[in-house]
């Protein structure tokens, strides 16, 4: 009886350990299958990505790019962020920036269109004729939320923070709540003005994202 248990315990753990090795092998082909490609990803925002006042090396795209390089992902980042752009603005120039190499965008918007009270409902046509339309494209997205101003009141706030929460549920796309999570208002990752990350602001932002970036590559498309 006890070889009996001993036997079927065996069983049992070799059972769980092929299991995880399988999860592991797979895992590691995804890395590798990751790896072995060249990417395109698309960051589309305003002065956030664009690195206003910063030298271009310091900017969010090339940060971001640099990072996964060392990580051995042949990975471009192409900086489409313009100082002062709103939502309108992105959907304007998205087409413009699109090309065929383009496997994902990063959607940074909407943080002028708070600053500028702009009303909500219209951020959210921007934002979802965007998303909706690179859905049709079967192009990837992370989309990457913002946070309303306190001063133009709780309701104005709670219209524009639930703007990204909805559409991420809404198209399905891989979601961070928060583009300047701790780095909003931290003296020393912020730049002169208090808006606009410094180089290490940038940094822990794209040490935040890079991992999110992999991990969307490695998906499938997503279904028109």
């Amino acid at each position: 009886m006890l070889e009996k248990y001993h036997s079927m315990r065996y069983g049992v753990s070799a059972c769980f350990v092929n299991v995880l090795g399988a999860a592991f092998g797979l895992c590691l082909y995804s890395y590798s299958a990751l790896a072995a490609e060249s990417y395109t990803v698309l960051a589309l925002g305003d002065s956030l990505t664009a690195g206003y006042g910063l030298p271009q090396s310091d900017s969010f795209p090339r940060q971001l790019e640099s990072a996964l390089r060392a990580q051995g992902h042949d990975i471009t980042i192409i900086n489409g962020g313009v100082s002062g752009d709103t939502s309108a603005g992105g959907r304007a120039r998205l087409d413009w920036l699109l090309n065929k190499d383009v496997r994902a965008v990063i959607i940074e918007l909407g943080a002028n269109d708070g600053l500028r009270g702009i009303d909500p409902v219209e951020t959210r046509k921007n934002l979802s004729w965007i998303l909706g339309h690179l859905k049709e494209l079967q192009i990837k997205v992370l989309l990457t939320g913002m946070k309303a101003p306190p001063n133009l009141g709780k309701d104005y706030g709670h219209d524009f923070n639930s703007i990204y929460t909805d559409l991420a549920r809404q198209f399905s796309v891989a979601f961070d709540p928060f583009y300047l999570q701790d780095v909003a208002a931290v003296e020393h990752l912020n730049q002169a003005d208090g808006i606009h990350p410094n180089a290490r602001g940038v940094a822990k932002i794209v040490q935040r994202l890079s991992p999110q970036i992999v991990k969307l590559l490695s998906q499938k498309k997503p279904t028109p």
